[in-house]
């Protein structure tokens, strides 16, 4: 570790290898805090590589649980987070969309580190026990189509640094590998990230990995579509800036989009979407997400309105609520 921060103050990148093998030393904990505290710092400040990223990435998949599904084609809808904005669980939600509109989703998430109401707290908040058993995991696939995998049973890496993390106060490469860790490792994601930066950074990744993706981010600094200006999309197939108006939708106001002040407020908007009865805004901009969910796994080849098509008639025929009622029996 002396000569991976030497180098790293001559500016040095480190490799991909490097980066796994410093990943599980920490889980060995073979390095003393002040020197993991030194690494994390000296890479924010210089900024993560693709190798440096995916490096990590690779250690805390080998360190961690896997998640063995046996469904051949599924995807995971999640953001960076960080954007403090406090919006409604809208990747989550579009995640029951997209399963009732007849496709396979494996989400993966957390508690709430920034907003009230995470992708965790309102998955618990029906009910649902969390479990990382792969057959009641792939049961769950079976009979409704979605399965949620709780960050914190499967990546056993995180609480190696969690007390670092939370001392330093300032973001780190671990606010990065989120969205990347999933443990059944999806063939397909929709990522929503808070500015263009990162939306390059995960271009460059999600073309290492191999992977049919899709990035978003809202212009005025969403990690997700949120309707409330332009809003850009990079995939495999194409790169464009989007109006709302050019998806037949109105423009939302920032407070539409506003988880409330307790999880049960969030809970409440997240129950009121799949029921058809939230707001139009808050309902159009869980479909536009969900719709560009869907395009990812046509893998490009339906236009944006069909895929719109798809998440409403998920909604307005009550099969994204009965997708999520099957879900919550098989996991309670």
């Amino acid at each position: 570790m002396k000569d991976i921060l030497n180098r790293m103050l001559n500016h040095e990148e480190l490799t991909r290898e490097e980066m796994k093998g410093i990943l599980v030393g920490i889980t060995q904990s073979e390095y003393p805090t002040e020197q993991i505290t030194a690494l994390l710092t000296a890479l924010q400040m210089r900024g993560v590589t693709v190798d440096e990223l995916l490096g990590f990435r690779d250690g805390i998949l080998e360190t961690g649980v896997p998640a063995l599904l046996h469904a051949d084609r599924y995807i995971d809808v999640v953001g960076t987070g960080g954007d403090r904005k406090n919006t409604f669980n809208i990747s989550t939600t579009s995640c029951f969309v997209i399963a009732g509109a007849g496709y396979k989703v494996a989400k993966h998430g957390n508690y709430a580190a920034t907003s009230i109401s995470g992708a965790s707290n309102v998955i618990a908040q029906h009910g649902v026990q969390f479990t990382d058993d792969l057959d009641k995991l792939n049961r769950c696939m079976d009979e409704a189509g979605i399965v949620y995998l709780h960050a914190q049973l499967f990546a056993r890496a995180m609480k190696f640094v969690s007390p670092i993390r939370k001392a330093l106060q300032f973001p780190t490469i671990f606010n990065l590998l989120g969205p990347l860790v999933n443990p059944s490792q999806p063939q397909c994601q929709l990522l929503g990230v808070a500015n263009l930066d990162q939306m390059r950074l995960y271009h460059q990744v999600y073309q290492r990995l191999g992977i049919d993706y899709g990035i978003v981010n809202s212009i005025d600094g969403y990690d997700e579509i949120s309707l409330t200006g332009p809003f850009k999309v990079t995939t495999n197939q194409y790169e464009r800036i989007f109006q709302p108006a050019d998806l037949g939708f109105s423009e939302a106001r920032p407070e539409e989009l506003v988880a409330g002040a307790t999880e049960e407020e969030a809970k409440d908007i997240f129950d009121a979407v799949l029921e058809n009865r939230a707001m139009p805004a808050q309902k159009n901009i869980v479909l536009a997400n969900a719709a560009f969910g869907i395009q990812v796994l046509e893998r490009g080849q339906k236009p944006i309105e069909e895929c719109i098509d798809m998440a409403r008639e998920s909604i307005d025929s009550g099969s994204a609520l009965r997708t999520f009622k099957k879900f919550v029996e098989l996991n309670s």
